[in-house]
């Protein structure tokens, strides 16, 4: 699992019977302080994610492990959206 912020989201009527109503997000991973530190990707949203918010994100044959995914071709889903992080004791970041 990985660390990503939400950035846009990506619209598309014609797409696998799979991912009918899911919500597609574009992401881009960043670390535990919340900054972006890669190039971006899309995922599927299990959750409810909206725009800014820091999500943990499962990858590769973990992605379609949720009971939402199990059917979609996806090699990434968001399965959480995280309220804080804290590394040593410190926080580094906390949802607004």
């Amino acid at each position: 699992m990985e660390l990503a912020r939400v950035v846009g989201q990506a619209m598309a009527t014609v797409k696998d019977d799979g991912l009918r109503a899911a919500k597609l997000l574009i992401l881009v991973p960043c670390g535990a302080d919340g900054l972006g530190e890669g190039d971006r990707y899309v995922a599927v949203d299990t959750v409810g994610a909206g725009e800014h918010e820091i999500v943990l994100v499962a990858r590769g044959s973990a992605a379609r492990a949720t009971d939402r995914t199990k059917d979609a071709p996806t090699d990434a889903a968001i399965i959480g959206i995280l309220d804080s992080v804290a590394i040593g004791g410190e926080t580094t970041y906390r949802k607004d």
